[in-house]
């Protein structure tokens, strides 16, 4: 029976956005390493692949509509995932530690030499989420007005990865030999500098530390338009889902494969997670009733702030009255045309539509006892819409104890998920293949 893999984004206190006002919540706990350190604790005792820091690097300074600004605890008060997961491999010895980077504003080497590093940290657990980045205000962090065209974004994050690539291979796996007797330290005929010179970068190599313990760090990438499942099915290893229904996830699973195999790569190489906020309850009627408690702390203007960076300001506008057309001033990113697109297919109101999206960021919503969660979930590894599926929490500690203590077992039992780590590594974990080394 095919196993499923699972893994956990860690952000902060939950991804419910005014999740904070629920008593339970440790309020500063986003950037109190005992609770980071706590969350990656109880991911490993659940056995999970990985735990998965998502980052953009600018706060959102969106006031539409006015009063808005002030009242969302997301990104304002977070932790450097790099950073973060460093200290957390000191504390974890088994679960992966993806985290995100942009290679539309760091350079390559920098990034390359910095996930080597928590790899060799961890023990071979390390993983790079890629991405681009979609918001002026991020790169007027970095020394531009305005964030460069979507196709120049991927061209440019498709040599960075190349180059990482490379550099991860520079030095062959046994080159140091560390020789007293003839004093050789590394062999510099197992060493191959890159020397590489792209349209965007000019990198000498090599790297300064030995060649991964996993063979290179693990690659993840969540981009939904055209450019972004072509570049992930061409270097991801992991590629993270936004569908909501089986039906699109199906439809989604079958296309990228397809586009995987026509990239010259295995479909078992590339793992495809669908988001998934679960909602658990001993009986459906208590779980809908948890639910209805998440949406109770949900801010009317911070969904309808949420849905401005889509629609423009909806204050006008009947919230329970249908969506207007997306706007056209700023760059979406594609989960705009999706929301669009499943508002109107499922006859949404502007209340509904954030109310369904906004706790869950667009993912899908699994609401019921654990059987019916694992039920679900098995029915979507069973028949071809996912590999397994990333867990967006509401909160945190509390939705992913719930998760780990009720539906974890309950996947076990049907021999779906793991009761112990087979591997050490995060690749050995997903059940990749070794990589093959692209010697410069």
């Amino acid at each position: 029976m095919k196993k499923m893999h699972l893994g956990l984004s860690m952000r902060g206190i939950g991804y419910h956005p005014s999740g904070w006002r629920d008593p339970r919540i440790q309020v500063d706990g986003a950037i109190d390493i005992r609770h980071m350190t706590e969350v990656a604790k109880l991911s490993e005792k659940a056995l999970l692949d990985f735990v998965f820091l998502a980052d953009q690097s600018a706060l959102n300074f969106n006031n539409e509509p006015e009063g808005a600004f002030g009242r969302n605890q997301e990104g304002c008060c977070e932790f450097e995932p790099i950073t973060l997961l460093a200290a957390l491999s000191q504390a974890t010895t088994h679960i992966g530690l993806i985290a995100t980077a942009s290679t539309t504003f760091h350079q390559p080497y920098q990034l390359a030499r910095q996930f080597l590093s928590l790899d060799h940290l961890s023990g071979g657990r390390a993983g790079w989420n890629v991405v681009t980045s979609s918001r002026n205000a991020e790169a007027q962090n970095f020394g531009s007005e305005q964030i460069i065209a979507k196709n120049e974004r991927y061209a440019r994050a498709k040599e960075a990865v190349e180059v990482a690539f490379g550099l991860w291979d520079c030095w062959e796996q046994d080159a140091f030999i560390r020789d007293s007797q003839r004093g050789l330290f590394f062999d510099p005929e197992r060493l191959h500098r890159l020397d590489h010179r792209g349209a965007y970068f000019k990198v000498r190599g090599p790297l300064t530390m030995p060649r991964s313990p996993q063979g290179r760090p693990v690659i993840a990438q969540a981009g939904a338009s055209a450019e972004g499942t072509d570049f992930a099915a061409s270097v991801a290893d992991i590629i993270y889902a936004v569908q909501t229904t089986f039906d699109e996830a199906h439809r989604f699973y079958r296309i990228t494969k397809e586009r995987i195999i026509s990239k010259g790569r295995s479909p078992d190489d590339v793992k495809i997670l669908p988001g998934m906020l679960p909602v658990i309850g001993s009986t459906e009627e208590e779980a809908r009733r948890n639910y209805q408690k998440l949406l109770s702390y949900l801010d009317p203007i911070l969904g309808l702030e949420r849905l401005s960076r889509f629609f423009g300001d909806l204050t006008g506008h009947d919230l329970d009255g249908p969506l207007p057309d997306l706007r056209t001033d700023v760059n979406l990113v594609s989960r705009a045309s999706l929301n669009l697109r499943l508002a109107r297919e499922q006859n949404w109101s502007i209340r509904k539509l954030y109310e369904e999206t906004i706790i869950s960021h667009g993912h899908h919503v699994c609401i019921g006892t654990p059987q019916m969660i694992a039920d679900e979930m098995q029915h979507w590894i069973e028949h071809g819409a996912a590999d397994g599926f990333n867990i967006v929490p509401a909160l945190l500690p509390q939705s992913l104890s719930d998760f780990a203590d009720q539906v974890v077992p309950e996947l076990q039992r049907r021999g779906l998920f793991r009761k112990e780590y087979e591997s050490s590594t995060l690749r050995g974990h997903l059940e990749l293949s070794e990589p093959r080394p692209r010697t410069p």
